[in-house]
């Protein structure tokens, strides 16, 4: 009877999780980012609102848009769902992801290329660098998270642990388009990666845009809970196991979200000559520290 008890707790944990957790850390995220610039900033609801509100209107497009226009958002929106239950669930295994990350990146340049803007044609080819970039270091990082290595509690492995995280952290900053790799702050076309590709779009396709966005956010930054979670012996002891052992991911992420938001406020982007060569020494400093741990 206990067992039946803490499986419905567990379901309607994450259950609820995958319902709010993508509006509240979009919401912590802007919060925080307009404290640290000394701010007030939206209220912590007001990335539903805003989604609410461009749902109710028709999109508008112009006559050269296919069909492509309006299936692009809905597939960026299957597939940022897909990536998010795959990783709270945990319904099929983490190489998974990758495919439909690339099906979500699709989803983005079909649009842009669709509408044949010059501002959608440039942030797709940078979008497409970033994906060159950031993907072999996902691989490496979900491999990580499908394997039964456990990092030790020696100082050595502890070090190693974090380096680990660091850079998957790194990783994901990349895989999401956030500063150093881009500033979405700005609302410049030109220095847009995301939102230049999506400037055609409006009302509910917008809304389908917006949202899959979040999602993806949020299903980023679980997944590098569950990474740490995982692989550290310190949340394996007897008084951290099974279900409370989940009911760790609301408040770690919740802590990763307020570091993305003074993230975003206090860093700029850098130089597009500067990703190539930072994200390759990232790859090769993740697989060397994975290496470090299986030797060990």
């Amino acid at each position: 009877m206990d067992s039946y008890i803490e499986m419905i707790i567990h379901t309607t944990y994450l259950v609820v999780l995958f319902l709010v957790l993508p509006f509240l850390l979009t919401g912590i995220v802007r919060k925080v980012r307009a404290n640290a610039q000394g701010r007030k900033g939206p209220r912590l609801i007001q990335f539903f609102m805003e989604i609410n509100k461009s749902w109710l209107k028709i999109p508008i497009l112009h006559n050269n848009f296919s069909s492509i226009s309006n299936l692009a958002p809905r597939l960026a929106m299957y597939s940022s769902l897909m990536i998010w239950s795959i990783v709270l669930f945990e319904w099929a295994p983490f190489i998974l992801i990758p495919f439909f990350l690339a099906l979500y990146r699709f989803a983005y340049i079909g649009f842009a290329m669709e509408g044949a803007t010059s501002f959608g044609g440039m942030a797709s080819g940078r979008e497409i660098l970033l994906s060159v970039m950031v993907e072999p270091t996902f691989i490496l990082m979900i491999l990580a998270a499908q394997s039964h290595i456990e990092i030790s509690e020696t100082p050595q492995g502890i070090l190693i642990g974090i380096l680990f995280l660091i850079l998957s952290f790194i990783a994901i900053l990349a895989e999401l388009a956030k500063p150093p790799f881009d500033d979405p702050r700005t609302h410049l076309e030109l220095t847009m990666v995301h939102e230049a590709m999506i400037l055609e779009a409006s009302g509910r396709h917008l809304a389908y845009f917006e949202l899959a966005s979040s999602i993806k956010f949020s299903a980023l930054l679980t997944f590098l809970v569950k990474l740490a979670l995982e692989h550290s012996k310190i949340f394996h002891s007897e008084s951290i196991i099974g279900v409370s052992r989940e009911f760790l991911i609301l408040p770690m992420v919740i802590l990763l979200a307020l570091v993305m938001g003074f993230w975003e406020a206090n860093s700029v982007r850098r130089k597009w000559t500067w990703i190539p060569e930072f994200m390759g020494l990232t790859f090769i400093s993740i697989l060397v520290l994975g290496t470090l741990v299986k030797l060990s």
